[in-house]
């Protein structure tokens, strides 16, 4: 009884704030989890960098709207999903997600919601719980299963750790070297197989 976690932004969809700051202009918005550790501090940050140029939520969702998953994704989910049960695990928020889980073939999403003002302002944010990937993965193993995870960034090492098996996708070499643990892939073929890998070790095949 195996279950794999995946991160989304960066791991199956690009980043939304990179796109938005590419759509905007404004390069401050590039800013992610892959740069800045502190989820809190990064969310109170782009909530006063949207209000001070003016953005209201739809502008976020306009540029998502035109978004695509990377190359490979689709297939890459699909191929998970016939072996294995999926969960998606993201820091992302469900006023976002659901262009993108449309065309990923809706797979299972735990992520966070908004708080917008009645001006469209996003005012604030409701995490799902504190540190929510790893307690997620607690969770799921407490229910008896083995759980494999895979992520990119800074907010997704509780989850590795939390795992019986965690692996970094393409994440920046400054983070992959903090956390030498997680063995690194770099496509999705590389990643697939690490996972099968892994779920054969932990069955005992």
């Amino acid at each position: 009884m195996q279950v794999v976690c995946l991160d989304l932004e960066g791991v199956l969809i690009p980043e939304i704030w990179i796109a938005f700051a590419e759509r905007t202009g404004i390069a401050e918005f590039r800013r992610t989890t892959r740069d800045e550790p502190d989820y809190d501090r990064l969310m109170r940050w782009r909530i006063a960098l949207l209000r001070r140029h003016g953005l209201r939520l739809a502008d976020i969702q306009s540029v998502i709207g035109g978004m695509a998953p990377m190359e490979g994704a689709k297939d890459f989910l699909d191929g998970l999903r016939s072996r294995y049960q999926v969960i998606i695990l993201s820091d992302t928020f469900y006023e976002f997600a659901d262009p993108l889980m449309r065309q990923l073939g809706r797979p299972t999403l735990f992520c966070h919601r908004l708080v917008v003002d009645d001006d469209g302002f996003v005012a604030d944010y409701r995490l799902r719980q504190p540190d929510p990937k790893r307690h997620a993965v607690n969770a799921i193993r407490g229910l008896n299963f083995q759980v494999i995870a895979a992520g990119d960034s800074y907010n997704d090492t509780g989850m590795l750790a939390a795992a019986d098996a965690g692996f970094f996708i393409h994440p920046p070499a400054s983070i992959a070297a903090q956390f030498p643990q997680f063995a690194v892939t770099s496509s999705y073929a590389e990643l697939g197989a690490a996972i099968d890998s892994a779920a054969a070790r932990l069955r005992g095949v």
